[in-house]
């Protein structure tokens, strides 16, 4: 009975880091939107939508200790980690925004913080996505805890 207490904590631990560092993205997120007034362009959009819910099941399975939300949180991560790195090409290389324009509103290579010249929004979506999937390949299966 011990033995298996001692497995699961870690594991609550990571879903507890991965469940932060949603909450802290998705309200930066809105900080910047809503307090600062930075209009968001289209693959902020995207990244939004894939960040928000993860904030509700990792604050889902946290409380409950349920490793098993690892199955949805995983995809949804990477896939909002491949559109942070797009779009963090997008802003820092040049020439690279022309393989899918944003069409309306701002456009996706604004960048409305230049912090330490590289540290841009997107970039901040990404190290979240890639902290909370990294969490999530540190977070056993069932199986192999038992």
């Amino acid at each position: 009975m011990e033995n298996k207490e001692n497995k699961s904590k870690p594991q609550g631990f990571l879903l507890y880091i991965a469940w932060v560092v949603s909450l802290i993205a998705m309200f930066g997120s809105l900080y910047f939107s809503e307090i600062k007034g930075y209009i968001p362009c289209e693959l902020c959009w995207y990244q939004r939508i894939l960040m928000y819910p993860l904030t509700l099941i990792l604050g889902i399975g946290t409380f409950q200790n349920d490793i098993s939300v690892k199955k949805f949180v995983l995809p949804l991560s990477i896939i909002g980690g491949s559109i942070s790195f797009l779009h963090y090409l997008e802003q820092k290389i040049p020439g690279f925004g022309g393989i899918k324009p944003c069409v309306s509103g701002v456009p996706c290579s604004a960048q409305y913080i230049n912090w330490f010249g590289f540290v841009t929004i997107p970039f901040l979506a990404l190290v979240a996505f890639v902290i909370i999937a990294t969490c999530m390949f540190f977070i056993k299966s069932k199986k192999s805890v038992e």
